[in-house]
């Protein structure tokens, strides 16, 4: 087994990543990364409509472009490649027609958003996500049970409703829909056809009400019932669903010859990219694999026979082996984590960026400013004892994902005299996204699921120390933060190890590949007491907020 190399390929939300991995040891020996380029422009986007889309192109030129130069760095040995697996966002659907190109790669889609890939953070679909809840209550079957019960404006069925209310030219050339997690592996393997691809069963079950339970999708009566042109995509899309560890095919005659690979590398089926990280961060059961970053994914695993039946309520989903095979995948998360700490710092510099016209956006002095003011936030916010501020926040800027997906609700800051400074907003702020954090735990201990600890990854948890002590106050657990910078594309390589059969499953791959913990922390006792009081304050605000008149 020595010196074969499997490739870990990461779409993320501003860029994609490249990973290579030698599968032997987990040691990461090259890493490349692009910029969307026209997602850098704000092309197809409108932050105003809640509106994020992406264009096909930018995922081509990334994927060509990283493992390119991934491969640079190893000259002559690209014959040790042996399999490349791919997580991305999700859900990231795009309608596509008969031979599986996504619209907007034809001339007559080129510049049509509604033909492009609808990024995860997408919310222009949040009326849909409304009648598709109502329409669950209504029918006889529940179709939102397996999705916690409530179904979101940033998946799939959402977004497929949304586009065919809205563009009669998109919804009546598509001749179906795929995940971004999907066409990308369809793509490098050739095999682009909507009913042959192989499709992630950990998109299809947390983002497509797919379940064995009711044979996959659900009834085209009911959607028909959503919309009259909806029900004849339940016969353009498929039944079965494929777990990661799954091979979707080798590398086409074409791809091989623009990577300058063997058409024997293996390509694995696709995944979500937090679930991936979730892998990559060394997951075991009952320990709650946290991404921190601009918002949260929060994965947990359990055995099947722990949860049986058991619907677990107000989470994104139940899905049976979606972050590891054999087990059952439970994920929640927050709409808006560090954004809201940029949220904050861009309300700081405001004056600076617009009352002062002698210093242009790109000035150095602007730009320090504004890379170190969180920073320097944090280290003042450090120094004021917990519970000594009197301010007490809600995260909802971004609406809650979980628990009990709700898009409409707002945040709220409260507390503030004269003598609340920029430090102690700051904390609270961050108490607020601690506090969200702990719902989540509640409610899964509430659901009958312990959580024993936490592993965190991401930007926040690599980076600031004081907002990691205050999550492990607030939560009152442990939390180990995983070493590697790239868990996501980690976790990739790990499942491409696995379906190459270098592995026989992902826990040994994981044993054998995983890159092991750079911090710990723990609880200090003293504040957690002081977190206790203010969390059923936090719970009383929110109470409160959710029943005022909008």
């Amino acid at each position: 087994m020595n010196d074969k190399f499997c490739i870990g390929v990461d779409f993320g939300t501003d860029s994609v990543r490249a990973l290579l991995v030698n599968a032997e040891n987990g040691k990461e020996i090259a890493l490349s990364v692009f910029e969307y380029p026209r997602w850098k422009k704000g092309l197809y986007c409108n932050a105003e409509k809640n509106q994020f889309r992406q264009h096909p192109l930018d995922y081509i030129e990334g994927l060509e472009f990283t493992i390119l130069e991934i491969l640079q760095k190893i000259p002559g040995e690209a014959s040790k490649v042996c399999a490349i697996s791919v997580d991305t966002t999700g859900s990231t659907p795009a309608a596509v027609n008969k031979n599986g190109i996504p619209l907007a790669l034809l001339p007559e889609f080129s510049e049509n958003p509604d033909a492009m890939f609808i990024l995860w953070k997408d919310h222009t679909s949040i009326q849909e996500a409304d009648k598709i809840n109502a329409l669950c209550q209504t029918w006889p079957t529940d179709y939102s049970n397996y999705s916690g019960g409530i179904y979101s404006s940033e998946w799939f069925w959402s977004k497929i409703l949304h586009i065919t209310n809205k563009d009669e030219q998109v919804a009546g050339s598509a001749y179906s829909w795929v995940e971004h997690c999907d066409w990308i592996p369809a793509l490098l393997t050739g095999n682009t056809d909507p009913h042959q691809l192989k499709r992630s069963r950990c998109a299809a079950g947390h983002k497509a009400m797919w379940h064995s339970q009711w044979n996959g999708f659900p009834d085209p009566s009911f959607l028909n019932a959503l919309h009259p042109k909806m029900g004849f995509l339940r016969d353009h899309l498929y039944t079965e669903t494929y777990t990661s560890d799954n091979i979707a095919g080798t590398l086409s005659t074409e791809w091989a010859a623009r990577l300058g690979l063997s058409e024997t590398v293996v390509v694995g089926v696709g995944g979500l990219d937090a679930h991936f990280g979730a892998v990559g961060g060394e997951i075991i059961p009952y320990y709650l694999s946290k991404v921190v970053g601009t918002s949260t994914c929060d994965m947990l695993i359990a055995p099947r026979e722990d949860i049986g039946n058991k619907l677990i309520r107000g989470i994104c989903g139940q899905v049976d082996g979606s972050i590891v095979p054999g087990m059952l995948g439970l994920e929640a998360g927050q709409s808006a984590f560090g954004d809201i700490y940029a949220w904050f710092r861009d309300v700081l510099l405001w004056p600076i960026k617009n009352c002062l016209p002698d210093i242009p956006k790109n000035d150095l002095i602007f730009s320090s400013l504004k890379s170190n003011l969180i920073r320097e936030l944090s280290n003042a916010a450090a120094l004021i004892p917990a519970g000594s501020t009197g301010i007490l926040a809600l995260d909802w800027l971004n609406g809650r994902r979980t628990p009990d997906s709700n898009p409409y609700l707002k945040g709220a800051i409260t507390g503030l005299t004269l003598g609340s400074d920029a430090p102690k907003i700051f904390r609270a702020l961050v108490e607020s996204t601690a506090f969200g954090s702990k719902k989540i735990i509640e409610r899964f201990k509430d659901e009958g699921i312990i959580i024993h600890g936490v592993i965190a990854l991401g930007g926040v948890a690599k980076k600031s120390t004081f907002v990691m002590q205050i999550l492990s106050d607030v939560l009152n657990v442990p939390i180990k933060v995983v070493r590697s910078e790239n868990t996501c594309a980690l976790g990739a390589a790990m499942y491409a190890a696995v379906a190459a059969g270098i592995y026989i499953d992902v826990p040994e791959a994981q044993k054998r590949m995983g890159s092991g913990f750079e911090s710990n922390y723990n609880p200090i006792p003293g504040n957690v007491e002081i977190y206790k009081i203010l969390y059923r304050q936090y719970s009383e605000l929110g109470n409160f907020i959710q029943k005022l008149p909008d």
